[in-house]
């Protein structure tokens, strides 16, 4: 019996892969392996595993979850050691929880490998500090595509948080409707950084009440992070100083 690992890409900027990672993907017979993993591909490319493509875009998966966990099994049964790469980290939003559940239940040996996440590090990187002592004292990470409505809405209006969404693009004028409708500041200052760690990066603002309308003027598209709450005014603080511009774009 081989052996799985559940490994976390990060934001998809190689020098923030995690050296446990490295070194896995070095080792590795297979490594199945998603679309949004970055300058990553180019670290796997160098490995002598057999690379697999497994990325699931919307409207486009080259495998469905059930074959991923399928394949998973049976290459450790084939005493292969398996890194099943994710962009991020495996247990945000990342069904790393279902691949671990569903290779616990057929007796599979595996192991978690945490990465970055892009809902802390794509912030960052645009110079939006998700905690700060002066804002809000909270963080909630959520879904923009969820399909089953689970989320309270009313409560994630109160709730003193900053909000970052993840994969929320297509529905961020629901998403913005909601948190106004159940009593979220409308001016509530919105930032969406696209393709965060890329050289294409892009940082769009604007507010709770209009953020949609210039998203779609600006053709912003996935993927995307969305941070909503008044930390997002403090880029504004950072971009000023002269040695955070050549790290923080304008825009």
């Amino acid at each position: 019996m081989g052996k799985v690992y559940l490994v976390g890409a990060g934001p998809g900027s190689a020098d923030l892969l995690t050296l446990k990672a490295y070194e896995l993907i070095r080792r590795a017979d297979v490594i199945l392996y998603d679309e949004l993993i970055g300058d990553v591909v180019e670290v796997i490319k160098n490995s002598n595993a057999e690379l697999i493509n497994v990325g699931k875009r919307r409207g486009h998966h080259r495998m469905t979850q059930k074959e991923i966990n399928k394949l998973m099994v049976k290459l450790a049964r084939q005493g292969k050691i398996v890194v099943r790469l994710k962009g991020g980290d495996p247990f945000i939003f990342g069904r790393g929880g279902e691949e671990a559940q569903y290779l616990a239940e057929h007796g599979v040996e595996f192991e978690v490998v945490p990465g970055v996440t892009s809902a802390i590090a794509v912030p960052a990187v645009a110079g939006i500090p998700l905690t700060h002592r002066d804002y809000d004292p909270a963080v909630v990470i959520m879904t923009g595509t969820e399909v089953k409505e689970r989320i309270n809405w009313e409560s994630l209006a109160k709730f003193n948080a900053t909000i970052v969404v993840l994969m929320g693009v297509k529905n961020l004028d629901k998403i913005s409707k909601n948190l106004i409708k159940y009593g979220k500041n409308p001016n509530t200052p919105v930032a969406v950084i696209e393709r965060g760690y890329s050289k294409s990066q892009r940082i769009i603002t604007g507010f709770l009440s209009n953020i949609s309308d210039v998203a779609k003027r600006e053709d912003v598209r996935p993927p995307s992070v969305i941070v909503i709450g008044d930390v997002v005014n403090f880029r504004e603080k950072l971009i000023k100083v002269e040695n955070y511009k050549k790290h923080i774009p304008e825009k």
